[in-house]
């Protein structure tokens, strides 16, 4: 069996083809496309569906669970900040996260800013 013939590239062909992936790699990182953690990305939806809620003329005084998986293993609800009694009611928490489906809750306020993300 013949051996595949392995070429590295040197000189100016092989510079410019470090520097090229070198500038991908930066313009990723850079971008934010890369690194952006599960739980960013649940505080982003949770707020952007609370959003959504209140532009549809949604009640969120109560303190609803607006969504059992907003993304993986998390859940969002409404809170207010600072709590009030309401926020304790077992009715108005996101089922998954009592049922052990889900293991991370974000909370946001009925203006859909951040309370807490755990």
């Amino acid at each position: 069996m013949q051996q595949p013939e392995i070429k590295i590239m040197r000189g100016s062909a092989g510079k410019s083809a470090v520097l090229f992936v070198a500038a991908i790699v930066a313009v990723v990182l850079l971008s934010g496309c890369v690194g952006q953690s599960a739980q960013q990305d649940a505080i982003d939806a949770c707020k952007a569906l609370c959003v959504s809620q209140l532009n549809a003329g949604a009640d969120l005084s109560n303190g609803p669970c607006l969504s059992n998986s907003i993304t993986k293993e998390w859940v969002c609800d409404v809170a207010h900040s600072p709590r009030q009694a309401v926020d304790n009611d077992p009715a108005n928490h996101c089922s998954a996260y009592g049922a052990g489906t889900a293991t991370h809750f974000v909370e946001v306020d009925t203006s859909c800013e951040l309370v807490r993300a755990v």
